[in-house]
C-alpha cells in the first residue's frame, strides 16, 4: 500500500494498485473498511482495514468458503460484481451480486476479521450492484440497478429501491424506480449508493459504462423514494473529456465516507493505461477529496480530476505491514494475496504434504479449458454433484507496470501432457504460459501464447470460441529444480529460466503484453501472475512443488 510522504504530507494514488475495482467503504468509529469486486476469482471480496484512508491492510476475504461463493461455470469476468460494505449498530453488512449463480445476497459479521455468515439470498431482487441504506428512523433500504421496464437495450438501466426487513432479510412493500441517470438515455446507470446529508437524500451512481465514458453522477430528494432531482453540474466526476492519452482514465463507481473529523472523501475506480490505451493492471482504487457546496458535491476541488497525489486526510497515520516480496509457503494457510479461478470443488493444492512448499496437483483441467454448462440433473435444488472446472492455479494481481516475478519449482514431468510453471492470465482466452514439460521425448521449457477470435459469455461462463495457441519459443532443459522468471518493462515481457537465480538464460525477450489488457481481451479484470499445473485432459498423480514465489516492482529501463 502507498506510504505517506512525511515531508509534503501527501499521498499517492492509487491507494490499491492492480485489479481492485468497484471499491466500497464504511467507517466504524475511527476504523475504516473497504471491499472490492473479485468476479470469477476465489476466495471473493477482499476486505481491507485502515485508520488514515491512505494505508490499507488486507485482513481477510469475506467470501472464503464454497458454501458462500458458487463460481461453478463462471467466466473469469463473471461471478461477484460490485460489493457494498456498510456498518450499523455493531453489525457489518456486505451485499453483492453473484451474476453467475444466484443473484443478490447479503452476508454479515460482528467482527470483520471473523468468518462472515452464510448468504442471505434476497428474493425478488433483480439486477446488479446492490447497496444498503440505513435511515435515521431505523428503516433499511435495498437499492440496485435493473433493466428498465421500457428498456430498448441491455444497457438501458434504472436505479430502483425497496425497503428491507433485516430480521427476515426479505424485501417489503413495492419496488420503486428512482432515477435513470443524468444523461437522456444514459448508458448503464448502475452502482447506486444513497446517503443523507442536511435533510436531503443523495443518490450517487455510475453511468456511461465501465470504460472511457465512465462517470459519477448525483441526484437528491427530500424523500427516499423520490422524486430525485439531478444536479445541473453533472457529471461530478469523469475523464471522458480528457482523451484516452490522459494518464488516469475511466474513473467511476464511487462511494463516500465522512471521517470522524468531518471531512468527506470518495473512493472510486480508475485505470492507468500504458503502452497505448491498454490497462493490464485493470481498474484500481483511488482516493479523492470531496466538499459540499450549495447542497451538492464538488469532487477534487479546484481541478475536478482524479489526481496522482493529494494532501493526506486529517487523520492519524496508520502503519501497515510491508508488502510480501517472497512467499516461502512456510505456513499452513495461504497468504491473503493468492486467488484461484472459480470455486474449488476438490483438493488441488497443499501446504502441508511437503512442509515449506506449495504443492499443486496435476489435474485434467487446464487454464484454457472451455467451461461446460451444467447438466440438467444439476439444476435441481437437491443436486449433490459438481462439475470440476477450476484449474490447479494460484495467482496474485499484477500491481505494477514494471515488475519481476520468479519462482523456484521442483517438477519432473513423466508424460508430454504433464505441464507446470507460471502464467500471466487475463482470462481463459488470453494468457501466456511459461511451462516445463516433455516434447518428442525430451524435457523442455517453452512459452505458449493463447488468444481467441471470439468473446465469452461473462455471466454464465458458457463459451463459443476457438482458442489459438502459439508456441513462442522453447529450449531443451533437464532438471527437476527449475527457476523461472518473468520481467515486465511496460508492455514488454521477458522470460528467463535456469538451474539457479545466478545462472538464468533468456528464452524470449520483449514479448508483447497487450494481450493481457481487457481492452484487447474483453472483460472486467486485470492481469494475474501465478503458478499452475495440469495434465491437460488426462489422469495423473504427478505434482509440482513450489519452494517460493517472488514479486517485486522494478525501475523502468529506458531504451
Amino acid at each position: 500500500m502507498k506510504k505517506i510522504n512525511d515531508i509534503k504530507q501527501t499521498f499517492n494514488n492509487p491507494i490499491l494498485s492492480g485489479f481492485y475495482p468497484d471499491p466500497s467503504i464504511c467507517r466504524a468509529g475511527e476504523d475504516y473498511y473497504m471491499v472490492t469486486s473479485t468476479f470469477g476469482y476465489f476466495p471473493g471480496v477482499p476486505i481491507f482495514h485502515s485508520k488514515d484512508l491512505v494505508n490499507w491492510e488486507q485482513i481477510g476475504n469475506i467470501l472464503d468458503r464454497p458454501s458462500q461463493l458458487n463460481l461453478d461455470h463462471s467466466g473469469i469476468s463473471g461471478g461477484i460484481y460490485a460489493p457494498t460494505i456498510r456498518y450499523n449498530k455493531g453489525i457489518f453488512y456486505m451485499v453483492t451480486t453473484n451474476v453467475s449463480n444466484g443473484g443478490n445476497f447479503i452476508v454479515t459479521a460482528e467482527n470483520p476479521k471473523d468468518p462472515w455468515s452464510e448468504p442471505y439470498w434476497i428474493e425478488n431482487a433483480p439486477g446488479i450492484d446492490p447497496s444498503l441504506f440505513f435511515d435515521e428512523d431505523d428503516k433499511v433500504y435495498f437499492t440496485a440497478s435493473w433493466i428498465a421496464k421500457d428498456a430498448k437495450s441491455y444497457s438501458d438501466m434504472e436505479i430502483w429501491c425497496q425497503e428491507l426487513d433485516l430480521k427476515t432479510m426479505k424485501l417489503i412493500g413495492e419496488p420503486q424506480g428512482l432515477w435513470k441517470g443524468a444523461l437522456k438515455n444514459a448508458h448503464s446507470p448502475e452502482g447506486p449508493h444513497i446517503y443523507k446529508f442536511n435533510g436531503y437524500y443523495y443518490l450517487i451512481i455510475a453511468e456511461g459504462g465501465t470504460q472511457h465514458y465512465h462517470a459519477v453522477t448525483i441526484a437528491r430528494s427530500k424523500e427516499v423514494f423520490g422524486p430525485y432531482e439531478g444536479y445541473a453540474g453533472n457529471p461530478i466526476l469523469t475523464h471522458r473529456h480528457l482523451g484516452k492519452k490522459y494518464p488516469i482514465t475511466n474513473p467511476g463507481h464511487a462511494d463516500l465516507v465522512e471521517t470522524q473529523n468531518g471531512e468527506w472523501w470518495m473512493v472510486a475506480l480508475a485505470s492507468r493505461p500504458y503502452g497505448g490505451n491498454y490497462k493490464n493492471l485493470g481498474r484500481e482504487t483511488f482516493l479523492i477529496p470531496v466538499e459540499w457546496e450549495d447542497g451538492w458535491l464538488v469532487v477534487s476541488p479546484g481541478t475536478g480530476r482524479v489526481e496522482g497525489s493529494y494532501e493526506v486526510p486529517d487523520l492519524p497515520a496508520f502503519k501497515v505491514p510491508e508488502c510480501v516480496v517472497r512467499d516461502d509457503f512456510d505456513k499452513n494457510t495461504l497468504n491473503l494475496i493468492w486467488n484461484g479461478i472459480r470455486t474449488p470443488r476438490e483438493k488441488f493444492y497443499s501446504l502441508t504434504e511437503r512442509k515449506g512448499f506449495l504443492r499443486l496437483m496435476l489435474r485434467p483441467i487446464g487454464l484454457v479449458d472451455s467451461l461446460k454448462p451444467p447438466s440438467m440433473s444439476m439444476c435441481h435444488e437437491d443436486k449433490k454433484e459438481h462439475v470440476i472446472d477450476n484449474p490447479s492455479f494460484l495467482g496474485r494481481r499484477q500491481q505494477h507496470m514494471n515488475f519481476t516475478a520468479a519462482v523456484k519449482m521442483e517438477f519432473n514431468p513423466k508424460h508430454d501432457f504433464e505441464t507446470a510453471g507460471i502464467a500471466l492470465v487475463q482470462n481463459n482466452n488470453f494468457q501466456y504460459r511459461f511451462e516445463y514439460s516433455i516434447s518428442c521425448g525430451r524435457k523442455i521449457i517453452r512459452l505458449i501464447k493463447c488468444t481467441s477470435k471470439t468473446e465469452m459469455d461473462y455471466t454464465t461462463g458458457s463459451f463459443n470460441f476457438e482458442n489459438f495457441e502459439k508456441k513462442m519459443a522453447q529450449a531443451a532443459f533437464d532438471s527437476e529444480i527449475i527457476y523461472l522468471k518473468i520481467t515486465a518493462n511496460g508492455q514488454n515481457y521477458s522470460f528467463y529460466y535456469g538451474e539457479s537465480l545466478v545462472d538464468m538464460k533468456l528464452l524470449l525477450e520483449n514479448v508483447d503484453g497487450r494481450i493481457l489488457s481487457p481492452d484487447m481481451a474483453g472483460g472486467f479484470v486485470g492481469t494475474y501472475i501465478g503458478m499452475f499445473a495440469s495434465s491437460n485432459g488426462n489422469s495423473s498423480d504427478n505434482v509440482a512443488d513450489y519452494d517460493w514465489f517472488d514479486y517485486t516492482e522494478t525501475v523502468e529501463v529506458k531504451k
